[in-house]
């Protein structure tokens, strides 16, 4: 009979009675991965293996970046995160879990909810928000969408990943107040409120020790504390001990074979140095997780991706659009579409789909539309100018990007390494760049295969093109018929960045081109014993001597000046952090000098993190659009020709100056650690505490409607412990049109015993109205929006009698120390409701009363 769990949740199998039929060798099969991308299986008992897969934005399947079919690409964890909208977090999770069965997977490694400590951190677009209340709504809401599906949700990376500086190794140095009240909180709130069944440990040390090796937070604090009863996994090839991780908490080695769990595990089981129990609690953990979704009663399913859906367009165009943060506006936003004659669209990303950061979370979308293919497809009556500026790009962009665009490339694919005899698959790859860790196809051998891939592709400017080769494995480059690059007879040495560190140095070449000419693309590519199989052929334009002058131009003619720029998924990615918080390039002189040219200029902000907007000050108008998925460039059109409302908020702070940020004296990190010396006071915390003013506060954003909020009523003018305050804010759309407001509600001591920041949120609603539309938005608040964690002080009583016996006495006055856990002290609270953490319309207080029992 189906058994309920302690949530009441019934599970189908026996997993105990499943559990003591499997041998010591089967159980420590499935601590590890079966290969790359599932979990081990055990037929004789008919357990499947379980597929997983990326990620954030996008359901790959099993595949790597580069090398995986289309799939929908959603709006980044940042974009999300500025939507401050729960329900649409649970739509796109139910979707990505949709895909993400279509490929043959139950396990999506998703939601991202490490904070947004540094504007500098390289994943930041994966994540959430600066806020740990706010990442752990969205993550809830997530995990609640993909159960919905029959789809784990696995949240990640616990915990202080927050930096990719030597993300292998490096000590996040974190206190226990602020690792409780903001790193760990996120993951609490999506265990508590989400009811999430997997976790991620992070690659990054905690406090000097790697974290799939701490019982203290994996044993003690997550399943002790949060009542997690769920699966623990490793991120891929992330650290771990055989004995140690055992009884630590871990349960899954990722990918496999197993290093550390597996093999080892049974062997470590027999020499008696890992209890038998220990290994069946993993087990029975894995399984039980796997039965709450029914997995262990169907087989695994086929990898068959479904087609491009109508439907699936239309949430991701909703997504993008209700991310899109109005941060200025002088009136010239949306667009009169009926006057506009000529528009100036410059940048080097408004011709170009910058939808995705880099690495692990990067897919192949169905579909790629830049900023100006959509604003002249929205504003086909207007002649629009573009001019591209300057250049961004970090490494030549591949092959068929916008410059040398083709209609993709025909791939044809050889079990053998001379590219001789039959075609054994097929496929096509839209630009020329893939990362094959298992051969392309499951009849392939792991070494000695060979690929051939054409194209014809077609210059969009005249003149001396770059063209550059990367490599693991072997390749060579033939145009019309004639050797460009070789990397077979001249194999450049390794030492290369792309593809996690793995490729090698770059083989480059010039080629004269001529605009509108196509010529024949043939890239022949054959592995090599000992390499993983990767390879990118990139190109890049002819160096333009003005190409700033010719923008400026542009803008000075126009009518409106729209201007697109911000990051790529080379300055923002997995693996390293950005070095500087200002535009690549010279994009902050093209925004000075097009604002100077034309004062009807609008700035788009095409990045997933806050970057260095002093160059906008004299725009008439500032949009933040993040990494928007396939539909970011159609949601943008929408946004500014009023289509479509602005809907996000920030969901970070942007200061005036990157040294205001209150992690600028300790990140990257050095010497092996990250001290998060800043404490409790990151992010708007921070800005708070110190008093420093900022360019946009966190939570703000504009739209085209204006709102009132009117005064706040409380449930109770007091709050004991176990109550519930109900805040009722009143919110009347008092403009012309539909729009969205966030309502947010921050709690401020008056006076408190330890340190804590000026205020913090507690709670928050998005309320979408009609012109003339009230409602009454209702927030609630417990004992935690009120407590802080006091981490005691442990030495106190050994210290104490020393000290005594220093001054001669028998006690020392009394110091109050208490133990560690959530402390809720009486006093006057202030509920401060607004816009954002720098726009606070009411402020009421509370008062919280002591327990009837104490005395101090």
């Amino acid at each position: 009979m189906p058994q309920p769990d302690h949530r009441g949740v019934e599970h189908r199998r026996d997993i105990e009675a499943l559990v003591a039929q499997l041998s010591v060798a089967e159980k420590a099969r499935l601590t590890a991965g079966e290969d790359f991308w599932s979990t081990a299986a055990v037929e004789r008992l008919g357990i499947p293996k379980v597929g997983l897969t990326d990620g954030p934005n996008g359901a790959r399947g099993p595949h790597l970046p580069g090398s995986a079919p289309p799939s929908v690409c959603l709006p980044c964890g940042s974009a999300i995160g500025a939507t401050w909208d729960p329900d649409l977090a649970a739509e796109v999770a139910a979707l990505l879990a949709r895909e993400a069965r279509q490929r043959g997977c139950r396990v999506l490694l998703a939601p991202t909810v490490n904070l947004h400590r540094s504007p500098l951190a390289g994943r930041n677009f994966e994540c959430y928000s600066e806020d740990p209340l706010l990442a752990g709504r969205l993550a809830a809401a997530f995990v609640r969408g993909a159960l919905a599906e029959g789809v784990i949700a696995t949240v990640k990376h616990l915990v202080g990943n927050e930096s990719e500086h030597e993300r292998a190794s490096i000590s996040s140095v974190i206190d226990p107040r602020s690792l409780r009240e903001l790193y760990l909180l996120p993951f609490e709130i999506a265990v508590r409120d989400g009811g999430a069944l997997a976790l991620m440990t992070a690659y990054n040390r905690l406090n000097g020790r790697w974290l799939s090796e701490q019982a203290g937070i994996l044993h003690d604090i997550v399943r002790g504390d949060w009542g997690f009863a769920g699966l623990i996994m490793t991120d891929w090839f992330a650290v771990a001990d055989t004995v140690v991780s055992a009884t630590a908490g871990l349960d899954l080695e990722m990918p496999g074979p197993g290093r550390a769990f597996g093999p080892a595990l049974a062997a470590a089981v027999a020499e008696g140095t890992v209890p038998e129990e220990a290994l069946d609690a993993m087990v029975g953990r894995l399984l039980r997780t796997f039965d709450r979704v029914g997995v262990l009663d169907e087989p695994t399913p086929p990898d068959r991706p479904g087609p491009d859906r109508p439907d699936d367009r239309d949430l991701a165009r909703r997504a993008a659009a209700a991310a899109t943060v109005l941060l200025r506006n002088d009136g010239l936003l949306p667009l009169a579409a009926a006057e506009l004659t000529t528009l100036a669209v410059l940048g080097p990303n408004a011709d170009t789909a910058r939808i995705g950061g880099g690495g692990s979370a990067a897919v192949t979308p169905h579909y790629r539309t830049t900023p100006l293919d959509a604003l002249r497809a929205a504003l086909a009556d207007c002649s629009i100018v573009h001019q591209r500026g300057c250049d961004i790009d970090r490494a030549p962009r591949p092959l068929g990007a916008p410059g040398l665009a083709c209609d993709g490339f025909e791939v044809e694919i050889f079990a053998g390494a001379a590219w001789e005899g039959p075609v054994v698959h097929r496929r096509h790859l839209p630009e020329m760049r893939f990362f094959f860790f298992d051969p392309p196809a499951a009849d392939l051998p792991a070494e000695g295969w060979s690929l051939r891939a054409r194209a014809t592709v077609v210059a969009r400017e005249s003149g001396r093109h770059r063209f550059a080769l990367t490599q693991c494995g072997r390749a060579r480059v033939l145009v019309d018929g004639a050797v460009l690059l070789d990397g077979v007879t001249h194999p450049p040495p390794p030492g290369g960045t792309d593809f996690y560190g793995l490729a090698s140095e770059e083989l480059e070449a010039e080629l004269d081109l001529v605009a509108g000419s196509p010529v024949d693309v043939v890239v022949e590519f054959r592995t090599h014993p000992g390499e993983l199989a990767a390879l990118r052929v990139g190109f890049r334009l002819p160096d333009v001597d003005d190409l700033l002058e010719r923008a400026v131009d542009a803008a000075a003619a126009a009518d409106v000046c729209l201007v697109v720029v911000g990051t790529s998924d080379e300055w923002e990615t997995e693996t390293r952090n950005r070095t500087s918080w200002e535009l690549p390039g010279r994009q902050a002189e093209l925004v000075r000098r097009a604002a100077a040219a034309n004062p009807r200029t609008i700035v788009i902000v095409n990045a997933g993190a806050a970057v260095d907007l002093s160059c906008a000050e004299e725009a008439a108008a500032v949009l933040q659009c993040w990494f928007g998925g396939q539909e970011m460039a159609s949601a943008l059109a929408d946004v500014v020709t009023g289509a479509a409302e602005p809907g996000g908020r920030l969901p970070m702070t942007v200061p005036h100056r990157f040294e205001h940020h209150p992690s600028h004296d300790n990140f990257p990190g050095e010497n092996g650690e990250l001290r998060y010396g800043e404490g409790l006071f990151m992010g708007y915390r921070g800005f708070d505490h110190r008093r420093l003013p900022v360019r946009f506060a966190f939570g703000h954003g504009l739209g085209y409607t204006s709102f009132l909020l009117e005064a706040p009523e409380l449930s109770s003018s007091t709050f004991r412990r176990g109550d519930h305050l109900e805040v009722a804010v009143p919110v009347r759309n008092t403009g012309d049109r539909r729009g969205a407001e966030v309502v947010q509600c921050y709690v401020a001591p008056d006076a408190a015993r330890l340190a804590r920041p000026p205020k913090e949120l507690k709670a928050f609603a998005k309320v979408t109205l009609d012109p003339g539309q009230r409602t009454v938005v209702r927030l609630e608040l417990d004992d935690r929006s009120f407590s802080y964690w006091d981490p005691g002080q442990p030495d106190w009583e050994s210290l104490e009698p020393r000290l005594a016996a220093l001054f001669g006495v028998e006690r020392l006055p009394p110091a109050e120390r208490r133990e560690p856990g959530w402390q809720l002290d009486a006093g006057t609270y202030q509920i401060c409701v607004g816009r954002s953490a720098g726009d606070l319309a009411h402020r009421v207080a509370v008062e919280v009363l002591a327990p009837p029992d104490h005395h101090g």
